[in-house]
């Protein structure tokens, strides 16, 4: 008698097969029982009866409490009204263990208490419907570049000097010295790029900013591509394609979780080529004409961004920024020398930045200079600055959020719902 999963419960029509897994939910109708079942891969409906089981079993299942593992051995019956299109005609049930009375229940509770009980919380429907469609996101962006022969090269944690900026940076003792925990795989990519051509890193990166905002973690993830080569048209073409191939892995692979999210989905089937683009001067123009509080010269803030996305459908690309508000290592524009080839990338419907990059300085004075500029300790940057004595040449690159990514594509209100165990100002447990 075969072990099975509820995603292959189709292929055992019929049969006799033992699942195990978790109740979800128990309903009792004089001499039958309704447990729902979960394993992880899905919802099953065990049907009990009095007459088939005996009293024995029958009472003993009775007494199942909410998140009690089970096995249950029965026969696949298909019945359309049943969730997924089967149901299980239960023969037999082992409890595996008998859980103490579960804290989360159907009734409202406030985001502190589910935040509290985040390791329960994740077995959620909701939970697990959004971290199933992260987890197919990160696949799509991995298999993009793979099948564009980038190379995956892994990023340190542990960093001698600051890629973002030092007032972000989590510092930690480092043996005898000290080190700082990542803000970004970038500089390490441009040294891969130099080695491989095209390259990207998927990892945890890590920011100290006290902000207690619906866009923020301090601990988060990203993809980070680099290119060799490549100059900020190439930037965003590449970027461009991995935002349309993610919204269409999604939609294929993961429909039924996006309508469990109840998730609008005309707006993701909208999201195709070609993106409008807008040089900083556009952008400030809409601004402008919105009455925003936005000052002319500064980086773009969130509302300044939601103004801008609520006037397209699909994602905007913000390009050339003032240089003074971008990176050390951002390439100015040769025509407009207080302009960065920079480009941010803006999810519509008000989700703000998932995108980042641009193309980076590859002149060894010129970069040397911005980095006395930033005040920057030189030593912690030799090795940086020899990738521009040894065969220097443009590239590019970006950094993609991947829970604002996800936030965006499920149509959530707050990031801290797209990561298993979100790291915040205010919480570091559990």
């Amino acid at each position: 008698m075969p072990t099975v999963y509820i995603d292959e419960i189709a292929k055992f029509q019929g049969q006799e097969v033992t699942l195990q897994g978790w109740v979800y939910n128990k309903t009792a109708k004089g001499k039958l029982i309704f447990l729902m079942l979960r394993d992880g891969t899905g919802l099953i409906q065990a049907v009990m009866f009095r007459d088939t089981v005996g009293d024995a079993l029958f009472e003993s299942t009775l007494a199942l409490t909410q998140e009690s593992s089970v096995r249950i051995t029965g026969t696949v019956s298909e019945d359309k009204r049943a969730k997924g299109g089967f149901e299980l005609q239960v023969s037999t049930l082992e409890v595996v263990h008998l859980a103490a009375e579960y804290p989360i229940s159907p009734k409202e509770h406030g985001i502190d208490f589910l935040m509290e009980h985040r390791h329960l919380w994740l077995r959620s429907s909701l939970q697990h419907a959004v971290l199933k469609v992260r987890h197919e996101i990160i696949s799509a962006c991995r298999d993009y570049f793979d099948n564009m022969n980038f190379t995956l090269i892994d990023a340190p944690i542990f960093t001698p000097a600051a890629a973002e900026g030092t007032s972000t940076l989590f510092e930690t003792n480092y043996f005898e010295d000290k080190a700082y925990l990542t803000q970004s795989g970038q500089l390490y990519m441009e040294a891969a790029a130099m080695a491989f051509g095209k390259v990207y890193c998927f990892g945890p990166t890590f920011r100290a900013e006290k902000s207690k905002t619906r866009r923020h973690l301090t601990e988060f993830w990203m993809i980070e591509p680099e290119v060799a080569f490549c100059d900020l048209e190439g930037d965003m073409e590449l970027a461009e394609g991995l935002i349309c191939a993610i919204v269409e892995r999604v939609l294929d692979k993961r429909r039924e979780e996006l309508k469990r999210l109840e998730r609008d989905l005309s707006k993701l089937e909208c999201i195709r080529k070609p993106f409008p683009r807008l040089d900083y001067e556009d952008a400030a123009q809409i601004l402008k004409e919105e009455n925003s509080q936005f000052v002319y010269g500064d980086d773009l803030g969130a509302p300044d961004e939601t103004i801008i996305s609520a006037r397209y459908d699909r994602p905007v690309m913000v390009t050339h920024y003032p240089a003074g508000v971008k990176a050390f290592y951002m390439k100015r524009d040769p025509e407009r020398p207080d302009r960065a080839l920079c480009v941010d990338l803006l999810a519509p419907e008000g989700y703000g930045e998932i995108i980042g990059g641009g193309q980076r300085e590859d002149d060894l004075d010129t970069l040397l200079s911005r980095i006395h500029e930033h005040q920057l300790p030189v030593e912690n940057y030799d090795w940086y600055l020899d990738l521009r004595k040894f065969g220097s040449v443009p590239h590019a690159g970006f950094g993609l959020g991947l829970e604002r990514t996800v936030t965006w594509i499920c149509g959530l209100q707050h990031i801290r719902e797209t990561i298993p165990f979100p790291r915040t100002i205010s919480r570091i447990y559990p």
